[in-house]
C-alpha cells in the first residue's frame, strides 16, 4: 500500500495565526489556489482512494483533488486535527500569555486540560495505520489530514507507542505531500516527506504567492 498524507491548503485561520486544532475554518484564497495546484500535481499519478479530515479546510483541498481524479473523497473524522482544547481559536502569544507551562511543551501534546491525551492521539494512530492495511492492500491511497497530525502519525509509524518520547523534526506545510510505502514483508519505506513540487513549479513559472510557509 501507499499512503499518500496530504495537508490542507492555507485556510483563514492560518492566515491570521490561529491555533486551529478542530475549529472548523475555510480555505482561504490562497489555500484554494494551493489545492487546484495540488490536484493538477495528482491528476496523472495513481490513487485509487482519497479520505479526507471532515473539517472544512481539508475537505475543500480533497475535494479539488477529488474532483480531478474522478473519485469521491470520503469524510473520515478519525483524520481530524489534534484535539487542543481551550487552547483552539487564539494565536501562539495568547497560549503562553494563558498557558506558560507550554512553552515548554509542543502545543499538540502539552497536557493541559481539555485537551487530547497522548494516549489518545497514540490510539488514533494505530486506528488510522490499521485500517488501512486491512482495506487497502496494494493501492494508493491519499489521506487529507493536518500538520499536527500527520507530523505525529510520521513519527507514530517511525517509532511505535514511543513517539512522543522523542522530538518530532517534521515540517508539514499546507498541501504538502508525504509518501509511505507499507508492505507486509518489511518496515514501511518512506519515499517523501512535506514535498511541495506543485508549488515550487508555480514559483518557477514567476507566481510565487502560491508557496506559504505558515504554519
Amino acid at each position: 500500500m501507499y499512503l499518500y498524507f496530504i495537508r490542507h491548503g492555507e485556510s483563514e485561520g492560518n492566515k491570521l495565526g490561529i491555533i486551529q486544532g478542530t475549529k472548523d475554518f475555510s480555505l482561504s484564497g490562497l489555500g484554494q489556489k494551493q489545492a487546484e495546484q495540488l490536484a493538477r500535481y495528482l491528476e496523472n499519478q495513481q490513487l485509487d482512494y482519497i479520505y479526507s479530515s471532515d473539517l472544512t479546510r481539508a475537505y475543500e483541498t480533497a475535494s479539488a483533488v477529488a474532483n480531478r481524479k474522478q473519485l469521491t473523497a470520503h469524510k473520515w473524522d478519525q483524520l481530524r486535527e489534534i484535539n487542543l482544547g481551550p487552547l483552539e481559536g487564539k494565536t501562539r502569544q495568547e497560549i503562553y500569555a494563558e498557558y506558560p507551562e507550554v512553552k515548554e511543551h509542543s502545543i499538540l501534546t502539552s497536557g493541559v486540560t481539555g485537551t487530547e491525551t497522548i494516549a489518545d492521539i497514540t490510539a488514533r494512530c494505530h486506528y488510522i495505520i490499521d485500517q488501512m492495511k486491512l482495506a487497502h492492500e496494494g493501492k494508493h491511497v491519499a489521506l487529507v489530514a493536518h500538520g499536527g497530525l500527520i507530523s505525529i502519525a510520521l513519527m507514530y509509524i517511525l517509532l511505535g507507542e514511543d513517539w512522543h518520547l522523542h522530538h518530532r523534526p517534521f515540517q508539514i506545510e499546507n498541501t504538502s505531500i508525504s509518501l509511505i510505502e507499507f508492505k507486509s514483508d518489511r518496515q514501511p519505506l518512506i519515499h517523501y516527506i512535506n514535498k511541495t513540487i506543485h508549488l515550487e513549479l508555480d514559483i518557477l513559472k514567476g507566481n510565487d504567492s502560491l508557496h506559504n510557509k505558515e504554519a
